[in-house]
Parts: C-alpha cells; sequence; structure tokens
C-alpha cells in the first residue's frame, strides 16, 4: 500500500503544479491559422488577488485582437516590425506586441481561489515549432512573471515561473500530400465507335 500512497501523492503533486501555471487552454494549432489563444489563470500571487494580466507576443503573430471582459480594461502596445508582412494588400510595419487586461476595481479582480481565462485571436506564424508566450501575473502588492523558457526541448520541469508554452503544428494536409504518391491519370473513356447504317434499296416494281 505504501508504495501506491507515494505514486498517488507524486501524481497529486504533478496536478497540482501543472494548474499552478498559467497555460494555453489549446495548448496545439496548425501554422498559418487563425487561433483563439485562451489563458487560463488558476491562481493568484501567493494568496492575493490578480488584478491584471499582460501578456507579450511572440515574433510572427499577426494582427492580435483581445476578448473584452466585463470590469476589465484592455489596452494594446504596438510596435515596429522588423519584418512586415502583407495583408489583405496592405503592408503592415508595424502590430500589436503586447496585451493587457486591467481590473477596473477590487470587485472585478480575480480572487486566490477562484480561476479565469483572459483570449485573444492572432494569426499564427506559417513555421511549424514550439513558441512561447510571456505572461505578467500583477496582483495586490506583487507580482509573477511568468517567462522562463527551457534551455532545449519543451519540458518546464523545474521551472519555477515558466512561460505558456504552444505548439504550432504543421498545416492540416500538409504532411500527407508531400508523402502521399502521385495518382496515375484515369484514361479519358473512349466514344463508343460509330457504324455505318447499312440502307437496304427499296424493291424496284417493274410495270
Amino acid at each position: 500500500m505504501r508504495p501506491l500512497f507515494i505514486v498517488l501523492i507524486t501524481l497529486g503533486g504533478l496536478a497540482q503544479s501543472s494548474l499552478a501555471h498559467i497555460v494555453l487552454a489549446e495548448p496545439k494549432a496548425p501554422a498559418g491559422t487563425y487561433y483563439k489563444a485562451t489563458l487560463r489563470v488558476g491562481h493568484g500571487c501567493n494568496g492575493a488577488a490578480t488584478t491584471g494580466l499582460a501578456v507579450t507576443l511572440p515574433p510572427g503573430f499577426q494582427g492580435a485582437k483581445p476578448q473584452p471582459k466585463t470590469g476589465w480594461t484592455l489596452t494594446t502596445q504596438k510596435a515596429k516590425l522588423a519584418q512586415p508582412y502583407t495583408s489583405h494588400g496592405k503592408l503592415i510595419t508595424e502590430d500589436v506586441v503586447q496585451l493587457q487586461w486591467m481590473a477596473q476595481n477590487q470587485t472585478s479582480a480575480l480572487a486566490d481561489d477562484a480561476f479565469d481565462e483572459f483570449a485573444f485571436l492572432v494569426r499564427l506564424p506559417q513555421e511549424a515549432g514550439a513558441v512561447w508566450l510571456r505572461v505578467l501575473q500583477m496582483c495586490e502588492g506583487g507580482q509573477t512573471d511568468w517567462s522562463e523558457v527551457p534551455a532545449t526541448g519543451t519540458s518546464t520541469r523545474g521551472l519555477k515561473a515558466p512561460a505558456a508554452l504552444l505548439m504550432i503544428t504543421p498545416p492540416a494536409g500538409h504532411e500527407a500530400h508531400a508523402s502521399e504518391p502521385a495518382k496515375p491519370a484515369v484514361p479519358a473513356a473512349k466514344a463508343p465507335a460509330s457504324h455505318p447504317h447499312h440502307h437496304t434499296p427499296a424493291p424496284s416494281h417493274s410495270h
């Protein structure tokens, strides 16, 4: 019974650790698509209520639009892009690089014993791979900077305040098209051969 008890305790600790981090509700999305990023906040800062959340967007995220929340004030910060892009025929040279939600009063603040979600819509980069969203959680009398990233890989084990991980996958059907052999062309159906009609001459009548 003791080994089982230890296993249960370990699993319980891992679950608590996962819940303690700010994570994305949907941690995977195809490259180049419009993605609704939903950040799940499961607790405050050392027991204090959450009064603000600021998200720094990774390079390549395009046209981010935050989802409003009742009782919270939204602000967006733009910056010049190192690599401009074209959207709907227009050259975009600056874009949103940070989103921020701030509680308008103490009543709107997120209590430590409750959870909530903060969402925004964005177009993802065309390249697949792991990206990290750095989140600054502001609380009454303190803050937590969720910005730690592993030196290699994507495991956050051992990190006290890891950034939120998003795995950008190849576009849907991309791998299938790349590995699928070309299908032979189907020959066009031949039209049935036409047969000449033989007309039987009318019998001649001699008078």
